[in-house]
């Protein structure tokens, strides 16, 4: 009796943030990971331009508790599935993209789900702590995350090493503290990774295009990183 009316009382509850109750957002959490290594994208649309389609290299594939597998992308603050971004400011979900033979989808690739369902199958875990580690995948995209300099109004760009995957799902970006590397290159694992997302200073992510212009002093990058800088 104790345990059916917990699973009830977790039906009932409902998370103030996503309106979703306990329970779905225990079903929908990523249980396993999978690179994009064939250069797919994700497409979205922008309320400033809405005429317009822009693209993301998608990060990875995740597959969720219920067995739906969706792509993930580094989004402002956050690594997030592509169906569910709906930004009023920043953009919209407008579908998956293969850049090889210009063709849109909706779906995950079918190779995908295949090499996710057998990996959580072959791999399947159990933890003591939703904190424990279960993945970590390397960075392919080029992921920088923005720290803000304390005392200053200055930003620092951090390359991402690696993506970690913890039991109850969370995914967290890992950054090396460089006053404990101890050897080069730094490859993830490394002790002296550190979770940006952790770090009071965390402010975005930006994909290696962004980050390559505002190392090189572009002037429209520039201009956007002094409106983040003037947030602060």
């Amino acid at each position: 009796m104790k345990t059916s009316n917990t699973g009830h009382n977790m039906d009932n509850v409902v998370d103030i943030f996503t309106r979703k109750t306990y329970s779905a957002l225990h079903d929908e959490r990523f249980i396993r990971l999978a690179p994009e290594l064939d250069g797919l994208e994700m497409l979205y649309s922008n309320d400033s331009s809405s005429e317009k389609l822009y693209s993301l290299k998608i990060l990875c594939w995740g597959l969720r508790a219920n067995g739906e597998v969706v792509g993930l992308v580094p989004w402002l603050n956050d690594i997030v599935p592509c169906p569910e971004l709906c930004d009023p400011l920043n953009g919209h979900w407008e579908g998956y993209y293969d850049p090889g033979i210009d063709e849109v989808f909706f779906d995950a690739p079918m190779h995908k789900v295949i090499e996710l369902e057998t990996a959580a199958e072959y791999y399947e875990v159990q933890c003591e702590s939703g904190d424990d580690v279960i993945q970590e995948l390397p960075d392919t995209i080029g992921t920088h995350a923005v720290l803000a300099m304390p005392g200053t109004k200055r930003l620092a760009l951090v390359e991402v090493v690696s993506w970690c995957l913890h039991y109850d799902g969370s995914i967290y970006a890992m950054i090396t503290d460089q006053s404990k590397v101890v050897s080069t290159p730094v490859l993830p694992g490394d002790e002296c990774l550190y979770e940006a997302q952790a770090n009071e200073n965390f402010r975005y992510f930006f994909q290696h295009q962004i980050a390559n212009k505002i190392k090189a002093e572009d002037p429209e990058a520039l201009a956007a990183i002094s409106m983040l800088v003037d947030g602060l």
